[in-house]
């Protein structure tokens, strides 16, 4: 949920697709490239569409549920900073929804608009998960340094990564294009370990976000219940991407694998 890593996380996997789904047939027209692709890619295609679909209707499900201590989702971020010292990390409202996310570069908790004044189970769940990246970052859990480490690289090898993947098809006939090709593969290939140490970061949010819930002894079964639900739901986009991002790779790979690059 750390909008932060956006980028990376959705444009690119998409522009890739489209991208895949045109070279896919290329040089084949509309036949064996694109099948071949869509044996790849569908399933994880299909396994987004369905965690971004679970985590809009469990969110919807338990954000017109209140919780037990009628406490918003600001409140709720303020109580996991403070009871960690980070009485210096201020809480904004931003506009949309599920736009909620930590952004260190100014030391700030944003809220999005179902959250922020909601004293529903959905909201405190989120809004304490967002404060849990305000704490691995103030804490320097090590998931937090690397992926920061690797974030520039990763960042260059979404963006040039496709387009030396689309010149080396161009080209595929010679060694030129084979290793255009190869290079692209190599840079795209960050973005799945972007994603793949993302993920722990956000598990480990997520449940420190729920040991504030169950440990404070202010709220009830349900309310943890729930917010297990939403960041359980949450989390799984986060797989969807990287599987996503390792079914494309792979694809790729094969295809440079075969005598169609050649």
């Amino acid at each position: 949920m750390e909008g932060i890593v956006g980028g990376i996380h959705t444009a690119t996997l998409l522009g890739s697709q489209v991208m895949g789904l045109y070279y896919g047939g290329y040089r084949y027209g509309y036949g064996s490239g694109y099948l071949s692709y869509l044996v790849f890619i569908l399933p994880a295609l299909l396994l987004g569409i369905y965690a971004q679909s679970k985590v809009q209707h469990t969110f919807k499900k338990y954000n017109k549920i209140s919780n037990s201590r009628r406490m918003t989702g600001e409140q709720m971020a303020r109580m996991v900073l403070d009871r960690n010292g980070l009485t210096n990390v201020r809480i904004e409202h931003i506009s949309g929804e599920l736009t909620d996310h930590y952004d260190p570069r100014d030391n700030v908790i944003r809220l999005s608009t179902p959250v922020y004044n909601s004293t529903s189970i959905g909201a405190i769940g989120v809004a304490a998960h967002e404060a849990g990246h305000a704490v691995q970052h103030a804490e320097n859990y090590a998931p937090i340094k690397l992926r920061n480490a690797i974030l520039p690289a990763c960042n260059f090898g979404s963006s040039i990564g496709p387009v030396l993947i689309m010149i080396g098809f161009l080209f595929a006939g010679n060694l030129f294009g084979r290793s255009l090709f190869f290079v692209g593969i190599v840079l795209f290939s960050l973005v799945a370990l972007f994603q793949l140490v993302t993920l722990p970061v956000e598990l480990d949010a997520s449940s420190r976000a729920l040991k504030v819930i169950r440990d404070s002894g202010m709220f009830v079964k349900e309310d943890l219940t729930g917010s297990k639900k939403v960041l359980k739901a949450a989390a799984l986009t986060y797989v969807a991407a990287l599987v996503t991002s390792v079914m494309q790779i792979l694809y790729y790979v094969t295809r440079f694998r075969g005598r169609d690059c050649k």
